[in-house]
């Protein structure tokens, strides 16, 4: 029996979030705030995953990877002090951390994460 890819956010490149048999997949999520520190990018982006998660009926306790991409991986201590703040604890998911090119040279962070449904 096939089920239904469920999309959110669709645009003619790529959706913000797919989500199929349970499981919420979403884009990488970049800064929009507009702010050119490491702190309040983090912060955006990860204000921004809480949103998509949500409208796919899911929320940050139920993420269960997460991938990130840092322009300067000098400023990942800043970064996961952030990232310590927002995540609920114990519920930490597996997580990678790289240093990337991003396709915007404003952009210090991106991340994806995939999370289960509630």
């Amino acid at each position: 029996m096939s089920q239904d890819i469920e999309r959110h956010g669709v645009a003619a490149r790529y959706s913000e979030a797919a989500v199929f048999n349970g499981m919420v997949y979403l884009a990488g999520m970049v800064p929009e705030r507009g702010d050119t520190h490491i702190r309040g990018q983090t912060q955006d982006v990860l204000d921004q995953v809480q949103q998509r998660l949500q409208e796919a009926g899911s929320d940050k306790s139920r993420i269960l990877r997460a991938q990130i991409y840092l322009t300067d991986i000098r400023e990942i201590g800043i970064m996961n002090e952030v990232w310590d703040a927002w995540v609920v604890p114990g519920t930490a998911p597996p997580r990678a951390t790289v240093q990337a090119a991003l396709a915007n040279p404003d952009w210090k962070i991106e991340i994806v994460v995939t999370a289960a449904q509630l």
